[in-house]
């Protein structure tokens, strides 16, 4: 399995409709074959930070997911939202535990 741990920085202003868009990300991906998981967090108090947490059945299953339109549409809805250049995510193989 693969994880991947992202955080997003909302533009002032924009945290709720960035994580909209995530949310709806999520309801597109999940209908997506190898997905897991698709987790939106932010944490208390901080309104600039989005987090998304993937799991996958593989990186070519999350690979693949960023080629299907609608998730091509929400990540272009989405960049002007966004304060700075997405970082780079946090890549993790899942060795095993509860729930995975």
């Amino acid at each position: 399995m693969f994880l991947l741990q992202g955080k997003l920085r909302a533009q002032p202003g924009h945290h709720a409709t960035l994580t909209d868009i995530l949310l709806q990300a999520a309801r597109v991906v999940e209908q997506l074959r190898g997905c897991n998981l698709y987790a939106v967090s932010h944490q208390e108090g901080n309104r600039e930070d989005v987090f998304i947490t993937e799991i996958w059945s593989s990186k070519d299953a999350h690979d693949l997911s960023l080629e299907d339109e609608e998730v091509r549409k929400l990540i272009r809805k989405a960049m002007p939202l966004l304060a700075s250049i997405p970082e780079e995510g946090l890549a993790l193989n899942v060795l095993g535990g509860h729930g995975v």
